[in-house]
Formats: structure tokens, C-alpha cells, sequence
């Protein structure tokens, strides 16, 4: 004969069950996050990825303390344009000497979080070894300035570029006159502020000879993202470099 199991009985059975269903919820919560954070280091590593704005080279595009994000499929399967803003490595001795903020978080959890957002793609930890300027120049581009207007020119054919700030009672493009043609896989890069950018004009003495290789860069930037009043896309201004590919050589 079955003996009625008592309350005291059902109450000692039914522990191990609750006990087990609580593992099991904290294992899914900890492969869930883990899932998570490999999924958002997979798109940090390949899709996008967000940098911060240090210097007042690229104004007033974009100024001081911005955050973009940076589309990494550019140039790796989408190619370059004329035009794109483009985060890349530098390529040795561009960032020599410079004075940059010192974006360390100063306590561990603040250490911790940011770590953890940059390896996501979200954090800026790592923008201290990186710049950001305007694609001018294409492999084969002739690059030149200044014409008689004070205008650059790609491959002979003068631009107006809506996008640079020059100071007070300047015209030409350029502080400093110059004509280059673009090596094979390299950019020729400027900022949109003319008269206060260490750009290629600047870099002709370093080991690039102020030439951007196409493997040093980490992505085409698409959009500021912080702080929330400077919201807007980056635009690449395909207007400005219209007709200039017809008469590459």
C-alpha cells in the first residue's frame, strides 16, 4: 500500500526542483549575455564602431568632444569615394608630438565599463591611436593646389568644397601649395579645417610621405552620434567631385 506523502516530504522534494530551475535561469541569463557580447563584438569587429573627435581639424564637420560611428564594411567591401570622412590608423609619425586628452577613466569601474563598451564597439578607449580627415585624393588621382582662385584640384579639374573652413579673409584651399599623384592602395587626406589640420600636406617628411595606405583605414564615418544637439549624417558631397573621374589617367 502507497503511504501518503506528508507536507514536511513535498516541501523537502520539491527544494532540489526550485533550486535546479534557479541554476538553470542563471546559466540561460550568463549564455545570454555571453551571446550578446560576442554578437556586439562581431559587429565592433566588422560592422560598426564608434570613435571620439579630439582635435579642431576636421571644423566645423565636426568639432571637439563629437563621437561618430564608423562604418567598417568601407573599404574592405565597399570602396572608398572622394569625399568620405575616414578613420584610419596612423600610418607612423602623424601623431607625433601630439598632445591628446587623456580619455582614461579614473576609477576600476570606469575602467571596467569602458573596456567593456569599446571591446562592443561603443567605446572610445582606443581613439587615442587613430585620426580622422576627408578622402581627396584616390590611387592615380593628381591632387594640386592652388589654381589662380585659390582652388584644388583632382586630375586638372578645379573644386568648390562647401564642406572647409578657411580663416578670416582667406580664399585659397591651401595654406601651403603642393602637386602629388596618389600611389596605388594610398589616399591623399585633408581636413576640412585647411588652415589648422596636420593632414598629408603636413606628413609629407613621414614614413608615408603623407600618404594614407587603404589597409591602415578602419572605416568610412557615417554619423555623429554624441552629443545628442550634434545629431546629423556625414555627408561625402559626390556634387563637388562630379566630372572629376573622366579625365583620370
Amino acid at each position: 500500500m502507497t503511504e501518503p506523502i506528508t507536507d514536511g516530504e513535498t516541501r523537502r522534494r520539491g527544494e532540489p526542483r526550485r533550486r535546479n530551475g534557479a541554476l538553470t535561469f542563471l546559466r540561460d541569463l550568463v549564455i545570454i549575455f555571453l551571446a550578446a557580447l560576442l554578437v556586439s563584438f562581431l559587429v565592433k569587429t566588422f560592422l560598426i564602431r564608434s570613435f571620439y573627435i579630439p582635435s579642431a581639424s576636421m571644423e566645423e564637420t565636426l568639432v571637439p568632444n563629437d563621437r561618430v560611428i564608423v562604418n567598417e564594411l568601407v573599404p574592405h567591401v565597399v570602396g572608398l569615394k572622394r569625399g568620405d570622412v575616414v578613420v584610419f590608423k596612423d600610418p607612423g609619425g602623424w601623431l607625433d608630438g601630439e598632445q591628446l586628452p587623456d580619455l582614461t577613466p579614473h576609477t576600476a569601474l570606469g575602467k571596467a565599463a569602458e573596456w567593456l563598451l569599446t571591446q562592443v564597439g561603443l567605446g572610445t578607449a582606443d581613439s587615442d591611436d587613430h585620426l580622422i580627415k576627408r578622402v581627396i585624393g584616390l590611387p592615380g588621382d593628381k591632387v594640386a593646389c592652388c589654381n589662380d582662385f585659390g582652388q584644388l584640384s583632382v586630375n586638372g579639374v578645379p573644386i568648390k568644397e562647401p564642406y572647409i573652413t578657411l580663416p578670416a579673409g582667406e580664399t585659397r584651399a591651401s595654406g601651403t601649395d603642393f602637386s602629388i599623384t596618389v600611389p596605388a592602395h594610398s589616399l591623399w587626406v585633408m581636413g576640412d579645417n585647411r588652415y589648422d589640420s596636420k593632414d598629408s600636406r603636413y606628413n609629407r617628411q613621414t614614413p608615408s610621405h603623407g600618404f594614407v595606405p587603404e589597409s591602415d583605414v578602419v572605416g568610412r564615418a557615417f554619423v555623429i552620434s554624441w552629443p545628442t544637439s550634434r545629431w546629423s549624417w556625414l555627408g561625402d558631397y559626390p556634387d563637388v567631385f562630379a566630372g572629376v573621374e573622366q579625365r583620370d589617367s
